[in-house]
């Protein structure tokens, strides 16, 4: 795509963003549910769509262009079209995130303060692999009332274009819905002209790798919600109980081993007792146990597990919270006070007590579905569902109000909170 057609595509993105404010409850739900059931309809022409991207990356990967672990996120089957429907139909069944009041208060008699959740306005997503990204964003944008430009990768090219023909065929036949609120683009060129477009784009979000992410923060001045690693980390502490620790850590390991949310670090406390059958145990699953200090910086995206024993609760505190890419943690125990000091002190977006790390998930959590995960301090952390797609804005209603009666004494604020 050419930059002035790319801009012309962004300006109507944030035209659409407009009417997309305003858009209500009913209309926004029906258009889900039509997206919900023209997906199933058409899940056979996806599934030829991915047959060819997966062909077509199987020939990468054997020339080393690609990753195993981005092939992994690439096929769709039918219990991820399956999720994918299902997480439509779960978004349309939660409360509308637009327009809810989140404070409200008298300055003065008839002077009145609201506090009003609102749309961010345009998305811009980049992201690699996983084709059921387009559908969990797509829905998430329309329920939180935004408009979205998205940006796939060119391993998964044929099902995203088939999934995208599929849910605008859905809107196209929901009356009364904007047009451009969901548009796909799929030339590197066009992701440097979304990068460069903040005049018309309010959000980036980047799905993917390290390389991925820290390339969009360092070449655009939109602001970026996302994670760069996922560097996630078990402790074992000295009281685990044996059984638990093997269905925790084999789960985050091997469940789905190239997810964001999938262990990389095993910590042990040096007096756990059954050290050796646990590892023993994670051996038996096909993990492999890597024990060297540099690991403790790596992300496999594999059957690799770094482990290192730990002295203390307080050590393996430290260590996670240097080492850790602040998304997921998890800490095995039976006493509850080092389960309260863990989870107050580590500092991650998620902290878990007897969990596996694989309960990093919008899905999971109830959100439908998710944009991403964020390791961000700032708007939104962890899972990014409706919630995270939503700002405030303040509204003030008055009576001819003035600020000069009240920098003169004539009138005074009461701020009182209704």
């Amino acid at each position: 795509m050419e930059e002035n057609n790319f801009i012309e595509l962004a300006k109507n993105a944030k035209y659409a963003s407009k009417k997309a404010a305003s858009l209500s409850t009913e209309l926004k739900n029906q258009a889900l549910l039509n997206i919900a059931n023209n997906l199933k309809a058409n899940a056979d022409k996806i599934f030829d769509a991915n047959k060819k991207d997966l062909d077509e990356a199987k020939i990468l990967v054997e020339k080393g262009e690609l990753k195993q672990s981005v092939f992994n996120r690439l096929k769709l089957d039918e219990n991820k079209m399956r999720d994918m429907i299902q997480g439509i139909i779960d978004i349309s069944n939660l409360e509308d995130p637009v327009g809810k009041v989140l404070l409200r208060r008298e300055l003065d008699k008839k002077l009145v303060l609201t506090k009003v959740s609102c749309p961010i306005g345009v998305l811009g997503i980049i992201f690699e692999a996983r084709p059921d990204v387009i559908s969990q964003i797509s829905a998430l944008a329309i329920k939180s009332s935004n408009a979205v430009i998205l940006k796939g990768g060119k391993e998964s090219v044929n099902t995203n274009k088939e999934i995208m023909r599929v849910i605008q065929e859905a809107l196209d036949n929901t009356k009364d819905f904007p047009k451009n609120i969901l548009t796909q683009v799929f030339s590197r060129d066009d992701v440097k002209y979304m990068l460069s477009q903040d005049k018309y784009i309010d959000l980036i979000i980047p799905r993917g790798g390290n390389n991925l992410v820290k390339f969009i923060k360092d070449n655009t001045k939109i602001p970026v919600l996302g994670h760069a690693d996922g560097i996630c980390h078990i402790f074992t502490d000295e009281s685990a109980d044996l059984g638990k620790a093997k269905r925790i850590i084999i789960d985050a390991k091997t469940q789905y081993p190239s997810a964001c949310n999938s262990v990389e670090t095993l910590l042990i406390h040096k007096n756990f007792r059954e050290k050796e059958e646990l590892l023993d145990a994670l051996k038996a699953a096909g993990i492999e146990l890597i024990f060297t200090p540099e690991s403790w910086h790596t992300e496999y995206s594999d059957k690799i597990l770094s482990v290192k024993e730990a002295a203390s609760l307080e050590e393996a505190i430290e260590h996670i919270n240097e080492f850790s890419s602040g998304h997921t943690e998890s800490i095995i125990t039976e006493n509850a006070e080092n389960a309260k000091i863990f989870m107050n002190a580590v500092d991650s977006a998620g902290v878990y007590h007897n969990v596996s790390t694989r309960f990093a998930d919008g899905f999971r959590y109830g959100f439908g579905a998710e944009v991403g995960i964020s390791t961000n301090k700032t708007h939104a952390r962890g899972p990014v569902g409706l919630e995270g797609l939503t700002i405030y804005k303040y509204n003030i209603q008055g009576d001819g109000d003035t600020v000069k009666d009240y920098a003169d004494g004539v009138k005074k604020f009461n701020h009182k909170d209704l």
